[in-house]
């Protein structure tokens, strides 16, 4: 294998490897792909084999209108930037709201702990429900919970209610941890998702920074019930849209890619089809006496817009519930997922912890920061994030295409990994600065911009996150990112105590320790970079891991 990617050699299809190019230098051994019979992209893409390939189904999402598409896109993720918004937003009033609620600092940041690790719980529900059910049902009612408890909080009056309607808001915001990765999965091809994780990324965040942009604004003319209030207006708008725009995308697709496979007596390499949930065990001749034909289009009508409304439309899987919840603790130990939750948990955990601490840092000497101001800070990052998001998927999807045709047609998922480095880069810069920054009590210039530069390190890190494993484990996206969400319980640990740590050690120190584990961890990309195939190959070999993980029953 070009690139430094150590090739397997054990296995003839590896999950996660596709053929998706029709360049005209490929070599002789590729003549034999029979491509007349497969589907390709359009426009500037005309070239590009699609992957995974659609049926012929008119209600496969893969065959939606690409304005439908994008429209479910927006709405989720716009739903998704209000969730992220939400958890954060009083950030920069925490004194004035704790001061309100006649409780400590300390106190009210444990309350959004409590917020994060019922989150982080829920998420281990709502990911079996929607891998029966499908996605729509638990949209819908995560929708439903964000309105109510955004209501319930505009309302409290005492610390109980409060917390207690933070707690439950930790059950809507679940699915949008989750779901719309799954969604970017059903909707595009593997040369479009990038982009999309981009977006949805880039709705998240800006979310999070935004929130807490308008919110200090909001608490200081208004309360921090009006916070709420806002909150409550936007999930009212956007549950219309979800419950009339936002049609179910899972769909059971015997789909097939195209993957490379050697003959080992003869030494040559050919192309072979293989479907992309077993492609490890399916034989040649079954895989083209599967390949979908028109016949499907025959049988099966285009749903009407009232159909595409049913809340329940079936179920997506036959396997035992329990079996279902216990995946994501499996994958969590795919050592792709286990990266993946590594690099993902510790820099989105650092970036609440900035959240965390801004409203006690920027209050205080030297800064005297008013609410307002504090809740300005968050420019930095919402700027710095937009513009992270439009280079980082773009950029990621043309890697891949490049790297692929370099590579004689032939795509690997390790072709997500390139832009970390500039992750680190940011990264480095973002948490050593901040706390440098801070500690010497330096304008306020800089610990912003650094705040910024952290937050541009997470995009491009999500943007190789979750397109390497929504790529190299397509058919267990739901457990994956179960499993790479755990992280939630890291990030409540952390805020829990962060403030005490905070005032007992100084900005310098606690950012330098978090810094130092985010390079460590970010370190661990070399040697998947290395050995990622044979791994993903070693996981396809594996017979009991397959079984438990991919049967339907």
């Amino acid at each position: 294998m070009p690139f430094g990617i150590q090739d397997c050699k054990k296995m003839e299809v590896v999950p996660g490897t596709a053929f998706m190019s029709d360049q005209d230098d490929l070599p002789p051994e590729f003549a034999d792909v029979p491509r007349e019979r497969l589907k390709h992209g359009t426009g500037r893409f005309k070239d590009v084999i699609l992957v995974p390939q659609p049926s012929d189904s008119p209600n496969d999402p893969l065959n939606w209108p690409q304005w439908k598409k994008e429209l479910i896109l927006v709405i989720v993720g716009l739903s998704a930037a209000v969730v992220g918004a939400y958890g954060p937003m009083l950030s920069p009033g925490f004194v004035e709201v704790a001061a309100n609620l006649n409780i400590s600092i300390e106190i009210l940041s444990q309350a959004t702990a409590w917020l994060i690790l019922t989150l982080g719980l829920t998420l281990f529900l709502t990911n079996p429900l929607a891998k029966i059910i499908g996605r729509r049902p638990i949209f819908i009612f995560a929708i439903i919970i964000m309105f109510a408890t955004s209501v319930w909080g505009a309302a409290v009056k005492d610390y109980s209610s409060f917390l207690a309607s933070r707690i439950v808001a930790g059950l809507g915001m679940a699915p949008y941890e989750v779901l719309v990765q799954c969604t970017i999965g059903d909707l595009y091809f593997v040369h479009e998702r990038a982009t999309r994780i981009a977006v949805w990324n880039m709705f998240l965040l800006t979310g999070i920074s935004g929130g807490a942009l308008i919110a200090g604004y909001i608490i200081e003319l208004d309360g921090y019930q009006w916070a709420f209030g806002v909150c409550a207006i936007f999930f009212g708008v956007l549950m219309f849209g979800v419950v009339c725009l936002v049609p179910e995308t899972a769909y059971r697709r015997d789909s097939v890619v195209v993957v490379a496979a050697s003959d080992k007596e003869e030494g040559s390499v050919h192309m072979k089809l293989a479907h992309d949930h077993d492609a490890h065990h399916v034989s040649e001749k079954d895989m083209h006496n599967s390949y979908p034909t028109g016949e499907a289009a025959e049988v099966e009508k285009k749903h009407t817009y009232w159909q595409s409304l049913r809340v329940f439309t079936g179920r997506y899987t036959y396997a035992p519930f329990w079996k279902i919840f216990v995946r994501p603790f499996v994958i969590l130990f795919y050592p792709a997922v286990l990266w993946a939750f590594l690099i993902y948990g510790t820099t989105l955990t650092w970036i609440v912890v900035f959240s965390v601490v801004n409203g006690v840092i920027f209050v205080k000497e030297p800064y005297n920061f008013s609410i307002s101001q504090t809740g300005l800070i968050s420019l930095s990052p919402f700027i710095m994030t937009a513009i992270g998001e439009i280079i980082s998927g773009p950029l990621n999807d043309w890697i891949c295409m490049y790297l692929t045709k370099k590579n004689k047609g032939i795509y690997e998922p390790e072709f997500r990994l390139p832009l970390m480095v500039v992750a680190v880069i940011f990264g480095v810069v973002g948490f050593f600065g901040f706390g440098a920054t801070v500690q010497a009590q330096t304008h306020w210039l800089g610990p912003v911009l650094c705040f910024g530069f952290a937050n541009v390190s997470l995009v491009f890190a999500s943007t190789c996150v979750f397109g390497y494993v929504v790529d190299s484990y397509r058919p267990l996206n739901e457990e994956a990112f179960v499993a790479i969400n755990a992280r939630n319980l890291l990030t409540f640990g952390l805020t829990y105590f962060v403030n005490d740590w905070l005032a007992e050690q100084g900005a310098l120190i606690v950012f330098s320790i978090l810094g130092s584990l985010f390079l460590v961890v970010c370190l661990l990309t070399i040697p998947l970079w290395i050995f990622g195939k044979r791994i993903r190959s070693f996981t396809g070999r594996n017979e009991w891991l397959q079984r438990f993980m991919n049967d339907d029953s």
